[in-house]
């Protein structure tokens, strides 16, 4: 045998291998998805109070997670449902939804996938696409995917307006003007090179406006001699553009400002750390350097002892103890969970009304979602140590969330 031959044979023996182990990755899912339909006939509710609904980026649109025609199912028994499959609890939700609405709503499609002939994730993601419809089009669409694993994503889109258009047009344009309710800007914390992500979702005639302003500005600034390629010059533009608004003086204080915790050590003085933060993100002393360069009003607060225990007699929360809380967990603590501390609630770990004070040491950043489940529900958490917390579901699944992640206990 020559040596191309035996390299031949091996890699037909390598893609044979690669090829048994993803039918064994997908009859694992397809039991998986079998499960998850066993667990909802199990855990369904009569009305949509207490049911699980969706959430888009942060607004909870209080659509069910599976759609019209399959069953509502119990919002807290979810988050044990989730957290045993190890899923974020946006995401989980999100899966587990993808799953009932294909058994419930696309029989064409759930029977495709528990015969191996359509893969879970094109499943998961008909589901997703068919949504928003109402049983009636759903039924439509699927009846038109007795073939599912032969359809294409623009196909499966033009079935779905031609659903929409066929059995439910007013509410194609209630979904368009509701839909113009979920426009957004994100700007995420800078990374340690200073740069920060910036995402969102406009209405297209403001988009083009704000396109066309920041190609013109981006066009002057290099008239006027930056070199920087086109795509810098146009991130420029965006915080000019912002600049340019601040400086209005709208709301009596005009310019950027900046509010700076310092923290002083002998290496900072004799100029051997060079590394600042940004919230909990270390960025380089420079960059600093360069964002107050522009700055118009700089606060200046002393750096916070995230081991100090000063309590309050009032059940309200003061801001010291909320940035200090915020810079200790950074998250919601609930297992998996990532939101971020700031958009959290402060659970009191132990009730105010049974003495638990209103301290660092008794405040625990909760998500709205995940709060209402410790308050109203089984789920329960003990402070083993400050910033450590193990949690126990309704079933008696423990985790403990610290800031390394979370770690399932096992009993």
């Amino acid at each position: 045998m020559t040596l191309g031959a035996a390299s031949d044979a091996s890699t037909a023996t390598v893609l044979e291998e690669l090829r048994a182990e993803v039918e064994v990755r997908q009859a694992s899912v397809i039991r998986e998805w079998t499960r998850i339909a066993t667990w909802a006939e199990a855990n369904t509710v009569d009305g949509v109070e207490g049911a699980a609904t969706i959430r888009d980026g942060f607004v909870d649109t209080g659509l069910p997670i599976a759609g019209d025609g399959a069953p509502l199912v119990s919002e807290f028994a979810l988050m044990e449902l989730v957290a045993v499959l190890g899923r974020s609890p946006d995401g989980g939700r999100a899966y587990v939804g993808q799953v009932l609405g294909c058994a419930w709503r696309l029989p064409n499609v759930w029977a495709a996938v528990m015969a191996g002939r359509l893969a879970p994730w094109r499943a998961a993601k008909i589901a997703d696409q068919t949504h928003a419809l109402s049983a009636e089009a759903a039924a439509f669409v699927d009846r038109q995917l007795f073939n599912a694993s032969g359809v294409g994503w623009a196909q499966l889109e033009r079935m779905i307006a031609e659903a929409v258009l066929r059995f439910d047009p007013e509410r194609a344009e209630a979904e368009r003007a509701a839909a113009a309710d979920q426009r957004y800007v994100d700007i995420d914390e800078p990374n340690t090179n200073g740069l920060a992500s910036v995402s969102g979702l406009l209405d297209a005639a403001d988009a083009r406006d704000r396109d066309e302003a920041v190609a013109r500005r981006a066009s002057l600034l290099g008239a006027l001699g930056d070199e920087t390629s086109l795509d810098v010059r146009r991130s420029k533009a965006v915080g000019e553009l912002a600049r340019a608004d601040l400086m209005l003086d709208l709301d009596g204080s005009p310019g950027r400002k900046a509010s700076i915790n310092v923290h002083i050590t002998p290496a900072t003085l004799a100029g051997e750390n060079p590394v600042a933060r940004w919230n909990d993100r270390p960025v380089s002393a420079e960059q600093v350097r360069e964002w107050l360069g522009g700055v118009g009003t700089v606060v200046v607060r002393p750096v916070i002892d995230l081991a100090e225990h000063i309590p309050v007699t009032s059940y309200e929360i003061p801001d010291r103890h909320r940035t200090q809380v915020e810079l200790r967990d950074h998250a919601c603590r609930f297992p998996h969970c990532g939101r971020k501390a700031r958009r959290c609630d402060l659970d009191h770990a132990r009730p105010h009304g049974r003495g638990g004070p209103t301290c660092p040491c008794n405040l625990v950043p909760l998500c709205r979602r995940h709060h209402r489940a410790k308050t109203h529900s089984e789920w329960r958490y003990e402070v083993t140590m400050p910033g450590t917390y193990q949690w126990t579901s309704p079933n008696g699944f423990g985790w403990q969330v610290d800031h390394r992640g979370t770690h399932p206990l096992r009993t």
